[in-house]
């Protein structure tokens, strides 16, 4: 799994148009649970907008094992390049 989340998080960078705040913060969240497990520190101040969305979205996918966050963030991934393709391809 680890390698095939590897090629998603290199692919999502070929897609043809960038993904919507919605679906880049869903990304950023799945691969911090991945990568690093559940949300820790608080949560940013309220001047930092968009540290919170960060936080919110990565503190959605708590508790989510790695191996399912990996899964997760590649079946996006895949959903992504058929909804924007890819650049060459």
């Amino acid at each position: 799994m680890k390698e095939t989340f590897e090629k998603a998080r290199e692919e999502v960078q070929n897609l043809s148009t960038k993904p919507n705040n919605t679906e880049l913060l869903k990304l950023y969240g799945l691969y911090k649970q991945a990568t690093e497990g559940d949300v820790t520190g608080d949560r940013p101040g309220t001047f930092d907008i968009k540290g919170q969305f960060k936080y919110d979205f990565w503190k959605r996918y708590q508790g989510k094992s790695a191996e399912d966050a990996m899964q997760e963030y590649v079946d996006l991934v895949n959903s992504l390049k058929e909804k924007y393709g890819v650049q060459g391809g």
